[in-house]
């Protein structure tokens, strides 16, 4: 992100994220089945930002912890609390507060009372070191100033042997300046 700083890209995403609604599921009824949408409240569906569905690689188990980076409003949140069930946990992660919130009604709303909402950056996990099985992140990685930090951070919560789930875009050839320098396109 070579046209912003990153506490430029910060505020650009934080605000845009903070200020996203939806009446609509058009995104979530691409990338998840029916059955996987059912029992979510309609807000997580509605909300649904992300680029695909990490949940069905991640291979989730019950009683796994699962860390679930850039949360937004919960969908892959709730989702993997049910996967993981009573004896698994969920902590979702979002840097903006609205989507904490949101993701919080969302869990509960859900009955999902194994999940946990923490605000904070991927770049500095408030998440003790080897402490999750599983990490996914649907559409988010992307968005960080610092990727390689993120990873390593990942790298740094994950438990011996534990997974990674990512779902986001790849780019091959350089973009435009014009791009580029899009608050509108940095925040996707």
């Amino acid at each position: 992100m070579p046209y912003f700083t990153e506490g430029q890209a910060r505020a650009i995403i934080r605000d845009t994220y903070g200020q996203a609604h939806s009446d609509a599921d058009a995104v979530a009824a691409l990338l998840y089945s029916a059955d996987e949408l059912a029992p979510l409240p309609r807000g997580a569906v509605e909300l649904a930002f992300g680029l695909g569905n990490p949940l069905r690689r991640a291979a989730l188990k019950p009683g796994e912890v699962v860390l679930d980076l850039g949360c937004g409003a919960g969908i892959d949140t709730i989702l993997a609390a049910l996967a993981v069930g009573p004896g698994g946990k969920v902590i979702g992660l979002d840097m903006t507060p609205e989507m904490v919130e949101r993701a919080r009604q969302h869990a509960s709303l859900a009955g999902a009372t194994n999940v946990e909402v923490r605000e904070g950056v991927m770049e500095d996990l408030p998440v003790a070191d080897a402490s999750v099985d599983v990490v996914v992140s649907n559409g988010v990685l992307g968005l960080s100033p610092r990727q390689s930090r993120a990873l390593a951070e990942v790298t740094r919560v994950l438990r011996p042997g534990g997974r990674v789930a990512i779902a986001d875009f790849v780019v091959t050839e350089r973009l435009p300046d014009d791009v580029l320098r899009s608050p509108a396109a940095l925040a996707g």
